[in-house]
């Protein structure tokens, strides 16, 4: 491989080496600002301006905004600096150590997705001393693994701004420009507890769980028949019933039962208008049976992501890749980026089928192709005139 690669293993050996685990479990979560400050350091060292957006209050989590060049448009190569937690007894090496074997490099977040990074700055390092007509900027952001509260962070403050965005996550260099969207909730059931000798002591939260079950199967069967995308490998929205939890005991009525489910919107649909109507028919459900019926989110829904297919970025990195973009199952960062005015594709190194797996790698043979590409994009956005 070129000499500049051993640069880029250096480099992600140390965002490996850096625990930046974000989690809705408390006992893993953890902050990401050693990483931020990592990359801002080397960016700093190619010219790029950095400033850092703290996401917490203390700072511990945080985004970077490393921007090289200046004025309106440009380029936006995002990527999140967070992983998954993990399970060390389950890998063959250690997870927090890359390792080089079989032509891959295996660490945490190896693919998904600090390995981004390193093949990003690699790629910038080639324009630090050409002076760019609209700026490129380096996203890292916070919390994608767990709440987008990064993401979420940015739209707020209304920044960065480009033209397009790239987001890094494991693609095999394939262009993707359709997500479906994602929400978790939960369905909590308050009933009458009683002596199960007794029907009439007792009013059970599990039979009105029963009830709110199929209708929620009901309803999955009515979001087939309204939403279909045959750009998706599955078409229609989904709709699972995660887990259920209810009752203490066979010889008590349940006073008490709780369902979690996710569902997953097709672009096209928008979540809170389907929550509202489960809303709506969860309290027909509850006036039916006399039962405290509420609803909760679980975490913040992420809204679904398209990107017009004959969009400037969209034609660019289908003529550069020789593939046609594609729609993928996982949610991303797309739909807040997009949010702030750009047009944004998902695009990066590795795969996403090794992503949040023991033994995570990246393959090697993805690293100068992903650097020639960014390279291509960056001369497209930042050196011809808007």
């Amino acid at each position: 491989m070129p000499h500049s690669s051993s640069s880029i293993i250096r480099q992600l050996r140390q965002l490996v080496a850096t625990p930046s685990v974000s989690s809705t479990d408390p006992r893993w979560d953890q902050g990401n600002r050693a990483v931020i400050d990592l990359l801002a350091g080397w960016l700093e060292d190619l010219g790029f301006r950095t400033e850092i957006q703290a996401v917490t209050a203390d700072g511990s989590k945080a985004n970077l905004v490393a921007t090289l060049g200046s004025g309106p448009g440009g380029l936006v190569l995002a990527g999140h600096t967070d992983t998954v937690p993990f399970d060390e007894g389950r890998w063959q090496s250690d997870p927090l150590g890359l390792s080089e074997r079989d032509h891959r490099l295996y660490g945490l977040g190896s693919t998904d997705m600090k390995g981004f990074f390193p093949l990003a700055i690699a790629a910038a390092q080639a324009f630090r001393d050409t002076p760019l007509k609209q700026p490129l900027i380096l996203l890292a952001t916070a919390d994608e693994e767990s709440s987008m509260n990064g993401a979420r962070a940015l739209v707020a403050a209304g920044w960065p701004r480009a033209r397009a965005a790239i987001i890094g996550e494991p693609t095999s260099l394939v262009p993707v420009r359709m997500h479906k969207g994602i929400m978790m909730e939960a369905v909590r059931i308050t009933g009458r507890a009683g002596h199960s000798s007794n029907p009439e002591l007792g009013n059970s939260a599990l039979e009105g769980m029963h009830a709110v079950m199929g209708d929620l199967m009901s309803y999955r069967s009515q979001l087939r028949e309204r939403f279909h995308n045959d750009f998706f490998a599955v078409a229609s929205p989904t709709l699972n019933l995660g887990c259920v939890h209810g009752g203490d005991s066979p010889n008590r009525i349940c006073g008490r039962a709780e369902l979690h489910f996710d569902l997953r919107m097709t672009p096209g649909g928008d979540n809170q208008a389907v929550r509202e109507e489960i809303a709506g028919r969860l309290a027909a459900i509850a006036q039916q049976r006399a039962l405290d019926i509420e609803l909760r989110s679980l975490v913040k829904d992420i809204a679904p992501f398209e990107q017009a297919a004959d969009s400037e970025l969209v034609r660019l990195a289908e003529r550069l890749t020789g593939h046609r973009a594609e729609a993928v199952a996982f949610a991303t960062e797309a739909p807040f980026l997009q949010a702030l005015g750009m047009e944004t594709i998902v695009m990066g190194p590795g795969s996403i089928d090794r992503a949040h797996q023991p033994d995570e790698y990246l393959e090697l043979d993805q690293i100068q192709p992903c650097i020639a590409l960014l390279q291509q994009c960056i001369r497209h956005y930042c050196l011809q005139g808007a």
